[in-house]
């Protein structure tokens, strides 16, 4: 059974960078054919997709992120990261990491509460 759990600091100041890493259990994040993600969810709206790392290494971020946003995986420990740098409040979220399949079956983590403040 496929489990992940998100962790990092739940407080960040502004300008800094955001970092979070999702540890893996139940399968390897060097199977192929798999896809690792982040999502993240602010205050009263809706999901917003950031980025994802497939099982070669590619990765793809959301276009409004991009410039921000850097995926990486640690093969030896088993887990992939998030850095969201040049963070403001607005960037104040649940962040969720995601495992998918190659037809598209997916589990999530349950979430990180990162704040964004001074």
């Amino acid at each position: 059974q496929v489990q992940l759990w998100e962790s990092g600091p739940g407080l960040v100041k502004p300008s800094q960078t955001l970092s979070l890493t999702c540890t893996v259990s139940g399968d390897s994040i060097t199977t192929s054919g798999r896809a690792w993600s982040w999502i993240r969810q602010p205050p009263g709206k809706g999901l917003e997709w950031m980025g994802v790392i497939t099982s070669d290494g590619s990765t793809y971020y959301s276009p409004s992120l991009k410039s921000r946003t850097s995926i990486s995986k640690d093969t030896s420990k088993n887990q992939f990261s998030l850095q969201l740098s040049g963070v403001t409040p607005e960037d104040t979220a649940v962040y969720y990491c995601a495992w998918w399949r190659s037809d598209n079956y997916g589990i999530w983590g349950r979430g990180a509460q990162v704040t964004v403040s001074s």
